[in-house]
């Protein structure tokens, strides 16, 4: 049902207000200076109503509610990245989360994202007198960075458009990404392994933990994580359960040579009271595992080793598999890729064996 309010302003001139209620929906309004664009807006707000297509609920919702009751739902709680997502919406709140999800437009996306990409960066900084503030460095966000930044927002607003019916569209589909490096290689040649190696022994757990990651190219948190409950020492092998690896996918890790050796010796003399493999110290009351950064740091020193961190052993197990033949295929089951796009960058490692299958097809054509 809709009503039209004819009104005489203080100029002389006429308006017409107009207002549309229809049972179960929330009440529209807005105001014309044309009967005819009055009941134009009235047939059309109708018949959008009634199909479902009408969003008038951008005008009265603001960016900071849609983030609100993004942030309460189910979908962001059960997120691995739950604290890293709030911290990228945090942002956006900054910018734009008090207005109208009506003028979050795809402009007002991309504007933010230049703002992004162009803003220096802060680290924190404890003063003299003990506070500690974010002071600016001299260091801008990555594309890759800024693309995360932009997907929070898309996620949120993804959750207006099809959980609560707030948006008609998604304004950050509209906006163009910035390009991103190509995925950061580094990994230990054959010099600096053996080295590397040599200064971690010195640290059971940090060898340990080492040889586990080169081994079976498990992420660090996987690694470190792993329980005895998982491990089986028969079939030398161990459980990564669904819900724990970073997609969330289930994956078994092979145990294999002195990494194996190692987890028998600590399985005779292991604790029956914390089925952790690298349970954390008395002091660290909030960690789930033992903290490994200090011997990590000092093992590269050691050994001369500088530009890596521990993700690149993940790729140092990457590395050394292509470089033996080992098909992209496996290499990403063995490492738990979902796509063959993070493989791809470690196929320059294998150029011999481009050559060894381009041999074969010769030889099975009777070209060779």
């Amino acid at each position: 049902m809709a009503s039209i309010e004819k009104r005489k302003l203080d100029d002389g001139t006429t308006s017409y207000r107009v207002k549309v209620r229809l049972k179960g929906h929330t009440p529209e309004s807005a105001t014309f200076s044309r009967l005819t664009d009055a009941r134009e807006w009235v047939q059309k707000t109708e018949a959008d109503i009634k199909a479902g297509r009408h969003f008038g609920a951008s005008k009265r919702h603001t960016l900071n509610e849609l983030i609100d009751s993004y942030e309460n739902s189910a979908e962001h709680t059960e997120l691995k990245s739950a604290k890293d997502m709030r911290a990228r919406l945090k942002w956006w709140r900054k910018q734009y989360g008090a207005k109208l999800l009506q003028e979050i437009t795809p402009t007002a996306v991309a504007q933010g994202r230049d703002v992004l990409i162009n803003e220096n960066l802060t680290v924190r900084r404890r003063g003299d007198d003990g506070s500690v503030s974010r002071v600016p460095i001299e260091k801008k966000r990555s594309g890759a960075t800024t693309n995360r930044f932009l997907a929070a927002l898309s996620t949120a607003c993804a959750y207006g458009v099809k959980e609560l019916g707030w948006l008609e569209r998604n304004p950050v589909e509209r906006v163009s990404k910035p390009k991103e490096n190509k995925g950061r290689v580094r990994f230990l040649d054959d010099a600096e392994l053996p080295r590397f190696l040599a200064a971690c022994r010195k640290h059971s757990d940090l060898y340990l933990a080492v040889l586990l990651s080169l081994t079976t190219g498990g992420r660090q948190s996987e690694v470190m994580g792993l329980r005895w409950t998982q491990i089986d020492l028969k079939t030398g092998r161990a459980m990564l359960y669904a819900g724990t690896t970073k997609n969330d996918d289930a994956r078994v890790l092979s145990l294999v040579g002195e990494a194996f050796t190692l987890l028998q010796e600590r399985a005779k003399v292991r604790s029956l009271t914390d089925d952790r493999i690298f349970p954390a110290t008395h002091k660290a009351k909030k960690s789930s595992f033992i903290a490994l950064r200090t011997p990590f740091i000092a093992a590269m020193k050691e050994a001369e080793i500088t530009d890596f961190h521990w993700h690149d052993l993940r790729h140092t197990c990457a590395s050394y598999l292509m470089m033996n033949g080992v098909s992209s295929l496996e290499i990403s089951k063995v490492l738990g890729h979902r796509t063959m796009a993070m493989v791809s960058r470690y196929a320059h490692l294998a150029p011999s064996r481009v050559s060894d299958i381009g041999n074969a097809l010769a030889q099975k054509m009777g070209v060779a």
